[in-house]
C-alpha cells in the first residue's frame, strides 16, 4: 500500500480535537493487521480550486442512535460553485438588495453527470433532480433540461423531478422515498444539513468536495467554538469524511476496516454526548476516548448495522467509454431585442405609483425603442397595473426595438440611457435580451 500525500486542516473551534480522533483512527487503520473546519477557508478553497461536487451521505444508524426516520440511506449531492453563492451582491436602491443567481450549462452537465456515475459506482437505483423551475424558468429550468438531457444515458437508474419545496416536504417525512438527490447550491446546501440532522445528529456526516484535479473532505458541521477545548466533540462526521478520502484516492481495503470498526463502536453503545440517549448509550467517551474505542475495534465488524465493503474502482482504458464530464457547445445566434433598465425613483408612495412612473417612462421612446412594461419587484405595475400592488423605489423599465428585425443596436441602447439622463430618471443597471437562435432568452415579467 503506497502513501498518497494529503493536506490537513485542522481548524478551530473543536477542529484540532476531532482532527487528532480522526488521524488517530486512521493511522491505526493502516497500521493494524485485518482480522484483530474553518469554513471561509473551505469556501476559499473549494471555488478556488474547482470542487465543483459537494457529497453529503446522510444515514441513519438506529436503534443505537436515536432518529425518527430509522429506514434512511440518503446521498444529497449538491453544486458547489456557483447559483447565488457566486456572493456577487449589491446594494442599488435605499429600499433595495441585490444577489445574482448565476447558473451555467457546464456547471449544471458536471454536477449532474456526477450524480449519475456516483449512483452507478455505489449501486445506487435513483437520482432525484430538485428544482424550482416553475417560478426561475431560465436558470432552473436550465438545470432540469440539462438532468432530462442526461438522464438517458444511464437508462438502469430511475430518474424523477421534484420541485423542491414539495420534494424537500416529502424529503423530510419519507426519506426512505430517495436514493441519490442533485440539486443547486442553495438548495443542496439547506437540504443537506437537514437531512444529515434527521439521522439523529448534523455531527455524524462526513462530507466530500470533489474537483476535477482536486478533491477536499470534511465534516458538515461548524467549528462549535462553545465545544471547544472540552474533549466532548464527536468526531464522526470528520472521520466519515475521512472514510470518504480513503476511497477517493482508492484504498477501499483502509476505508472498509475503519469503517467498519466505527459502526461496530456506534452499535455496542460507545457514543459521545450529543448521540447519547439512555437504552441505547451503554458508555458516554469523550473526543480522544471515542477515537481510541474505535481504534480497539478495528478488524471487527457490526452484528446488526449494514457492514459495509469498500472496492477497487478499475478505471477503463477505454477512452471512448469515458463520457464527457461536460460539452462546449457551438454558439448560438444571439440578437439583442430588448433591454431591461432599471431605475430608482420614488414618490413617498408604497400604492398606485404605477401610472404615475409609467408617464415618466414613456417620455423616454424614441430611436426605434418603445416601453412595453414596467414592473416592481418583479410584478407588473404599467401599463394596466393593479393599484394594490406594493411598491417600493426599485423599477424594471423594459424596452424592445421596433425594427422590422426585431433587434437592437448598442448605439440605441447608449442613446436610450442619454434620454434616461437627460430626463433626470436615475437609472441604476441594465440587463440586455437576447434571442438566442430565435428562443427569447430572457423571463416575461409577472402579470406580463
Amino acid at each position: 500500500m503506497s502513501n498518497v500525500p494529503i493536506t490537513v486542516a485542522h481548524g478551530d473551534g473543536i477542529g484540532p480535537e476531532i482532527m487528532a480522533a480522526t488521524l488517530h483512527i486512521l493511522k491505526e487503520a493502516v497500521t493494524t493487521p485485518q482480522g484483530g473546519g474553518f469554513k471561509s477557508l473551505n469556501v476559499t478553497v473549494r471555488k478556488s480550486l474547482g470542487m465543483y461536487a459537494n457529497i453529503r451521505p446522510c444515514v441513519s444508524y438506529a436503534p443505537f442512535v436515536e432518529t425518527r426516520f430509522p429506514v434512511m440511506d440518503v446521498v444529497i449531492v449538491r453544486e458547489n460553485e456557483e447559483d447565488t453563492y457566486g456572493g456577487i451582491e449589491h446594494r442599488q436602491t435605499d429600499m433595495v438588495e441585490q444577489c445574482l443567481k448565476l447558473i451555467s450549462r457546464p456547471g449544471c452537465e458536471k454536477i449532474v453527470r456526477y450524480a449519475f456515475e456516483y449512483a452507478e459506482k455505489n449501486n445506487r437505483k435513483k437520482v432525484t433532480c430538485f428544482v424550482k423551475d416553475n417560478i426561475m424558468k431560465q436558470t432552473d429550468g436550465l438545470f432540469h433540461r440539462i438532468f432530462d438531457e442526461i438522464a438517458p444515458d444511464y437508462p438502469e437508474i430511475e430518474n424523477e423531478s421534484w420541485i423542491v419545496d414539495i420534494g424537500a416536504a416529502k424529503l423530510a417525512t419519507a426519506p426512505e422515498l430517495f436514493d441519490v438527490v442533485v440539486m443547486p447550491n442553495l438548495y443542496g446546501d439547506i437540504l443537506s444539513d437537514v437531512t444529515a440532522q434527521m439521522t439523529g445528529s448534523v455531527g455524524l456526516a462526513g462530507s466530500a468536495n470533489i474537483g476535477e484535479n482536486v478533491s477536499m473532505f470534511e465534516a458538515i458541521h461548524g467549528s462549535a467554538p462553545k465545544r471547544a477545548g472540552q474533549n466532548k466533540a464527536n468526531p464522526s462526521g470528520l472521520f466519515l469524511g475521512a472514510v470518504m478520502m480513503l476511497i477517493h484516492i482508492n484504498q477501499p481495503d483502509i476505508a472498509t476496516l475503519a469503517h467498519n470498526a466505527w459502526l461496530r463502536t456506534i452499535e455496542d453503545g460507545v457514543h459521545t454526548y450529543d448521540i447519547a440517549r439512555e437504552g441505547t448509550t451503554k458508555q458516554t467517551v469523550g473526543t480522544k476516548e471515542f477515537a481510541e474505542e474505535v481504534c480497539k475495534r478495528i478488524g471487527q465488524k457490526p452484528e446488526t448495522i449494514k457492514t459495509v465493503d469498500y472496492k477497487v474502482i478499475e478505471e477503463s482504458g477505454d477512452a471512448a467509454a469515458t463520457k464527457p464530464l461536460y460539452t462546449i457547445r457551438e454558439p448560438q445566434k444571439k440578437e439583442l431585442v430588448g433591454i431591461d433598465v432599471f431605475i430608482n425613483w420614488w414618490n413617498g408612495k408604497f400604492f398606485g405609483a404605477g401610472e404615475e412612473i409609467g408617464a415618466l417612462v414613456e417620455k423616454i421612446n424614441g430611436d426605434g425603442v418603445n416601453l412595453v412594461m414596467i414592473s416592481n419587484r418583479g410584478t407588473k405595475v404599467y401599463p394596466s397595473g393593479q393599484p394594490d400592488t406594493f411598491c417600493v423605489d426599485h423599477w424594471r423599465c423594459r424596452f424592445m426595438s421596433d425594427a422590422q428585425d426585431g433587434t437592437l443596436t448598442k448605439q440605441q441602447v447608449i442613446n436610450l440611457l442619454k434620454r434616461f439622463d437627460e430626463n433626470g430618471l436615475d437609472f441604476i443597471k441594465t440587463e440586455h435580451l437576447y434571442n438566442f437562435d430565435g428562443k427569447a432568452g430572457y423571463a416575461l415579467g409577472q402579470g406580463q
